[in-house]
């Protein structure tokens, strides 16, 4: 799929799981192993110096290790069998520790670990770019009233300001959960073939000790070859961080309807153009992220779905993983790219907002004009305002007209009174308080 590579992934993300640095991540732990082995004594330093100047994927025949990977049933053995041959011809005693103690999904898992932490490190940076773009628009649009819509329909007033500090407060979340599960699951993968190390005697925990510090990964309690709640958190993490993007797209591209036209995305010659429509002004940005946003949840749930794997090793469930969490990773990154892309530069018609606020004629106002009378009418004044709507739609007046020429509501306000009763003052105080707390925190 090639050809929709730059639309919906990223240059970061494309490099990071491109083939060369695949298997560069499987040679960094191969190197990594020896060094911790001969740390502990196991190994001699020479062997593992050895092994680690031939960990360079530019010494190994890509084209070739795909096609046994068919064949072997994943890239790592292969790939150790290579890695030995090269070895092997400079060092013969050296080329007998290639791999040893470690088996084919240490490697293959610890490499995902590896990528994954980059992954989060690309969506750290670009949740913190979205926040400062975010935080941008609260302080700008603060006083800026606009209708806000339920269900589709007019509601009541509100600001944009407030709409804005709703989508920096999400991300804001998102950012503290990517954080909280880096503390949690980038973990080393090392047990061995049945998970006991025993491979390794009574050294391998000290191998393991030594192997998480060169990676930089923590260690777990346990090898975790077919526990893998720790790597599926990061993929329903990501999910959840698309659902967030996907959330504040749908709402822009709402605001950007002809019919709205509230926010102009800017655009650059050739975007979001019509092969059959020359005035068409498309949301590129916007149609991406929404649309990762609802692919996401599909692949999470694939995730969720393959944790049953069977004792020690899997059949299949772990197979699942290779490609998911990477196609999820992409989908994700390359959302948070267009969103930030639209972010940082979005225009925002306040003529328009307000323009649009009056639509109704007043409507917008009836809670406030129900909540005004209750005093005097208590449960009744719902109805009341209810049936001066109806005449007010039917006769084509403002709900204002309507409410001075009937006398229930003259003999409950004043002039003045009915008068503030139509006006933003007291939403926008409101909204504006909500605004104080997410700029706030």
């Amino acid at each position: 799929m090639e050809l929709f590579e730059p639309l919906f992934g990223s240059p970061a993300l494309n490099e990071l799981f491109a083939p060369r640095t695949q298997v560069q991540f499987l040679l960094n732990y191969e190197a990594a192993l020896a060094s911790a082995e001969a740390a502990a004594g196991l190994i001699p330093i020479a062997a593992a110096q050895s092994i680690a100047a031939h960990c360079r994927v530019e010494l190994f025949d890509l084209e070739a290790l795909a096609k046994a990977t068919r064949l072997a049933g994943n890239p790592v053995i292969p790939l150790v069998k290579a890695l030995a041959l090269l070895v092997s011809a400079d060092d013969t005693s050296a080329a007998r520790h290639v791999h040893w103690g470690a088996t084919s999904q240490d490697v293959l898992d610890t490499a995902l670990v590896l990528q994954l932490r980059q992954v989060l490190d690309l969506a750290t940076d670009g949740l913190g770019r979205l926040a400062q773009s975010l935080t941008a628009l609260v302080e700008q649009h603060r006083g800026t009233v606009m209708i806000a819509r339920t269900l589709l329909q007019h509601a009541q007033p509100t600001s944009f300001g407030l709409k804005a500090a709703g989508w920096l407060t999400a991300v804001r979340r998102a950012a503290a959960r990517i954080a909280a599960v880096r503390q949690r699951a980038l973990v080393l993968q090392f047990g061995g073939a049945s998970g006991t190390l025993s491979g390794l005697g009574d050294a391998g925990l000290r191998v393991s000790e030594y192997l998480a510090s060169r990676l930089g990964l923590l260690l777990p309690d346990l090898p975790w070859h077919t526990e893998r709640d720790q790597l599926v958190e990061i993929g329903t993490t990501l999910g959840m961080l698309a659902g967030t993007l996907g959330k504040i797209a749908k709402d822009l591209s709402l605001l950007m309807q002809t019919e709205v036209a509230e926010a102009v995305e800017s655009r650059r010659p050739g975007q979001g153009g019509s092969s059959a429509m020359p005035h068409k002004q498309n949301s590129v940005g916007c149609a991406v992220v929404i649309a990762a946003s609802l692919r996401a949840p599909g692949l999470v749930a694939t995730l969720l779905s393959a944790m049953g794997h069977e004792h020690e090793r899997a059949l299949g469930a772990w197979h699942v993983e290779w490609e998911t969490l990477p196609e999820l990773c992409r989908l994700v990154v390359g959302a948070l790219g267009h969103l930030n892309e639209i972010c940082a530069s979005l225009s925002i018609n306040t003529a328009r907002m307000a323009a649009n606020l009056e639509l109704t004629s007043g409507l917008v106002y009836a809670a406030d004009l129900a909540g005004a009378l209750a005093p005097t009418l208590g449960a009744g004044s719902h109805a009341v305002v209810e049936e001066l709507c109806h005449k007010a739609r039917v006769r084509g007046e403002s709900l204002q007209n309507m409410a001075a020429q009937d006398p229930r509501i003259v003999a409950a306000l004043t002039r003045e009174q009915l008068r503030e009763v139509f006006t933003t003052a007291h939403h926008l105080a409101a909204a504006n308080r909500l605004i104080d707390r997410a700029l706030q925190k």
